[in-house]
């Protein structure tokens, strides 16, 4: 072996270690909606069942387990995952959400265990500031926000019946894209959602 074919070696040992030390760039695979969407959906039907009256009144925190453990939880790590894909726009709603669905959780526990030292007379002041907070914050619960927010004042079973379906169609809204997304995961076309509301100039 000569000097030259041994530099030669040298040469593609330390390729080699350098190839192998860069870190793997470029976009990530897959489609957040996969996990972010069945997340929602399943939080939306556990909270639009428990205000149409499936479980009692008093049962305030029947679908916690669920809007905890999968609904905040699914949507906080399909938020990642569409933040490392470089989807800003799509991080930013399963974020939103997730930060409602925890908070909501939250709220409801420290109500029931008196975390934040509230008192009874104050309890319904701060269901509002909660629902009046996320009324601005997401547009697309406006409708349900609202109706829960009047239900806090009015206790109507009514209403809050009222927003319970609403809730539920939006989990029927939420399974729909899910089955577009998941047809284009598995090679099939998209569903149609409908002709735009807004169209590109030029």
């Amino acid at each position: 072996m000569t000097a030259q074919d041994s530099g030669a070696r040298v040469d593609e040992v330390v390729e080699e270690v350098i190839v192998a030390e860069v870190p793997t760039t470029g976009p990530l695979a897959g489609d957040p909606a996969m996990l972010g969407l069945p997340s929602f959906i399943v939080g939306s039907i556990a909270l639009g069942l428990a205000l149409v009256g499936v479980t009692p009144a008093s049962a305030v925190g029947a679908p916690l387990a669920i809007i905890m453990a999968a609904t905040a939880a699914g949507l906080t790590i399909a938020a990642i995952w569409a933040a490392a894909i470089g989807a800003s726009a799509v991080a930013a709603i399963f974020g939103i959400f997730a930060g409602f669905w925890l908070s909501y959780a939250v709220l409801v526990i420290g109500l029931l265990h008196n975390w934040f030292g509230i008192g009874l007379p104050a309890v319904v002041a701060t269901e509002k500031l909660f629902l009046l907070t996320w009324l601005v914050l997401i547009v697309m619960l406006t409708l349900a926000t609202l109706r829960l927010f009047i239900t806090t004042i009015h206790a109507s079973a009514g209403l809050s019946k009222t927003a319970g379906y609403v809730v539920l169609a939006f989990a029927a809204l939420g399974v729909y894209v899910f089955f577009g997304s998941a047809s284009m995961a598995t090679g099939g076309k998209p569903l149609p959602l409908g002709r735009p509301v807004l169209h590109s100039a030029g």
